[in-house]
Formats: C-alpha cells, sequence, structure tokens
C-alpha cells in the first residue's frame, strides 16, 4: 500500500487555471461526465468509487480499497479509471480532499489545521502544499478572498 507523501510530486496534479473575480471551488473534476470511455469503467462502477472517496475523505484512502469497490484488480482499476476520468486515482482523491477543504472553508469558521484533518491531510503544511499546486494561491489566502466577495 502506498502513503500520499511520497507519490505527490508525481501524482499528475495540474493546477486550475487562472480566473477573474472571486476564487471559485475546483471543479467536481471529469468522474461524472456521463461519457463513458472505452476500456474505461462501467458507470456503476464510477459511482460506487465516487461515493466511497466523499465517504472516506477524512482518513487514508488506498487505490487498493477503491479497486475492491470496483470488483477489479489493482492495475486494471488504474488504467480503467485513467481511460474514464483523464487524471489516476491519487490524484482524483488529492482533488477531493481539496474541494472539501474549500467547502468547509467557505461553510465553517474551523482553522485550517482542523479543516486539513477533516479532509485526510496530515496537517496544515500539507493543505497549503496541495492547495497551492492546484489553485496557485494559499488557502488563507483564498478564504480570505471568499470573505471578502460576500
Amino acid at each position: 500500500m502506498h502513503t500520499c507523501r511520497h507519490r505527490e510530486r508525481h501524482s499528475g496534479l495540474r493546477p486550475a487555471p487562472d480566473a477573474a473575480g472571486p476564487p471559485d471551488l475546483l471543479p467536481d473534476g471529469p468522474m461524472l461526465s456521463g461519457r463513458l470511455a472505452r476500456g474505461g469503467l462501467a458507470g456503476w462502477q464510477l459511482r460506487r468509487v465516487a461515493e466511497h472517496v466523499d465517504t472516506c475523505l477524512h482518513g487514508p484512502i488506498f487505490t487498493s480499497t477503491l479497486a475492491e469497490v470496483a470488483q477489479l484488480s489493482t492495475g486494471h482499476f488504474c488504467r480503467a479509471f485513467k481511460t474514464s476520468t483523464g487524471e489516476t486515482p491519487h490524484a482524483y482523491v488529492i482533488r477531493q480532499r481539496i474541494r472539501r477543504a474549500q467547502l468547509l472553508m467557505r461553510e465553517t469558521r474551523d482553522t485550517l489545521s482542523q479543516i486539513a484533518c477533516a479532509c485526510g491531510l496530515s496537517d496544515q503544511a500539507h493543505l497549503t502544499r496541495l492547495f497551492r499546486r492546484l489553485l496557485g494561491t494559499t488557502p488563507n489566502s483564498w478564504r480570505r478572498t471568499w470573505q471578502q466577495a460576500d
């Protein structure tokens, strides 16, 4: 089983495009776009994986567990997932963690450290590093911009 720490650097995460105005949430992603790719996962598999990720974001999520949810071997699952979504399972999970952090920053007054833990990240520095990689800004700066926009 792999941990997040040694895979972050090469996970295929791409920053969100720059946008004018208040910062937006990361998109939910290509996961549920309704288009099934040949050689990819079936609709029921995508839905079950997305539901599992959503309910387990607070803790570790292993690719092998996601493969079990989709009833596939780990290798076959990883290939089919990338064919279906255009991103690796790890990149999808990280994006969902950051998206959940954005929602919590908007809807609660919890500290960034509390939010990081609630999203299954090791600490505030981990949240900040991934957030900056995906959105090009820090969580604190993003949160202040949202508060000013309201």
